[in-house]
């Protein structure tokens, strides 16, 4: 709307901030993270009236967390999603497909979340609805949305595979691309609904990723960085800066009531919007492989629970003490803040890997 504003007023040096993605993506982090510090409180004490018991437990987890995570309300997504919702419907440019379609992966994957949050609410249980059927509604979502940014891209590798560190290597796979666009969504909305265990441990390396990508996403939609730093060139891409400033704003502010111990947990409705967005943002800058290095993190939690299922079904024999990883290092003895902090750190360094990507080519 801001945007709107600035592209009608030439008079105004102020109004004509508004047209700078720099300017907005400022703009979107207060107001995102303004807006969850506000309404958070609320939405909380909501949540915990209309679920009781809160979120169920996991009863063969480790066993402190019976009695230290007990009775916290989850789907505190929606806080992150309000914040984001609002803020980004603010700042953004909304006649952008870029921004357009990775709203729709976000708030789609986010009510794929909210229903499986509702029914483990309702029933007490860790079952959810169907995983197949969770899985074919998040396909549909994403293999939709990569065939509008695809149709819409005006960049000769709309339908190819970018490789990091190499300037001119791409794998054109024509319309397959997007079955492979739509398993980088899932796949990343997945990962991140892994690594949603621990207070904190989801939504830092999130706002890490948001970050790195906000800048890739900067570097890629203008022609002048992008053909400075020799990656592929997504006219429109930029904008999604905004979007995801929104992101980093709002997930501060979940951030202050989700810190140890937690007022309220993420949820499926939270992990999975953010880790379909993330996806998204990827395939729209053509960066899909850099997320698996920025989101080694996510991608190391859903290989510890693969890793796990496959040896005890073939040899019935656990490679970890417990999967996801984060539980595993918690049967070391390793306290919940020091694994939190120590998989942010560990995030920390692989962004810095991914930026790096842009210039070693």
């Amino acid at each position: 709307m801001l945007y709107i504003l600035g592209e009608l007023s030439d008079r105004f040096i102020l109004f004509n901030l508004f047209r700078y993605q720099s300017f907005r993506t400022g703009g979107a982090i207060l107001t995102a993270l303004l807006f969850v510090f506000l309404f958070g409180p609320a939405i909380i004490a909501t949540l915990k009236v209309k679920q009781g018991k809160g979120q169920p437990i996991r009863e063969d987890g480790p066993a402190s967390h019976l009695l230290t995570k007990k009775g916290t309300p989850t789907m505190g997504g929606l806080m992150i999603l309000s914040g984001l919702v609002v803020s980004t419907l603010l700042w953004a440019n909304l006649s952008n497909v870029y921004v357009l379609a990775v709203m729709a992966v976000t708030l789609g994957f986010g009510a794929i979340g909210f229903w499986d949050d509702y029914l483990k609410v309702t029933k007490q249980s860790h079952k959810g609805f169907s995983g197949k059927q969770r899985l074919a509604f998040e396909f549909l979502i994403a293999g939709i949305a990569v065939v509008v940014m695809v149709w819409w891209s005006k960049s000769p590798h709309a339908t190819a595979v970018a490789f990091p560190f190499f300037k001119d290597l791409f794998l054109d796979l024509g319309w397959f691309f997007v079955v492979f666009g739509a398993v980088v969504v899932v796949a990343a909305g997945n990962s991140v609904n892994l690594t949603d265990g621990l207070d904190g441990l989801a939504i830092g390396p999130v706002m890490i990723a948001a970050s790195t990508f906000a800048a890739i996403a900067y570097l890629t939609g203008r022609v002048d960085y992008s053909a400075y730093l020799g990656i592929n060139h997504i006219a429109g891409a930029g904008e999604l800066t905004v979007v995801l400033g929104a992101v980093v704003g709002a997930g501060l502010g979940f951030l202050w009531f989700n810190a140890p111990p937690a007022a309220i947990f993420m949820g499926d409705t939270g992990s999975l919007a953010l880790g379909g967005l993330l996806g998204s943002v990827a395939v729209a800058t053509k960066h899909e492989i850099v997320l698996a290095i920025v989101g080694g993190l996510f991608v190391l939690e859903a290989l510890s629970v693969i890793i796990q299922v496959a040896s005890f079904k073939m040899t019935g024999k656990r490679v970890f003490k417990m999967a996801p990883i984060h539980h595993h290092f918690e049967q070391l003895g390793w306290k919940e803040p020091q694994v939190v902090i120590r998989f942010w750190i560990i995030s920390v360094v692989l962004a810095l890997i991914g930026l790096a990507t842009l210039k070693l080519r």
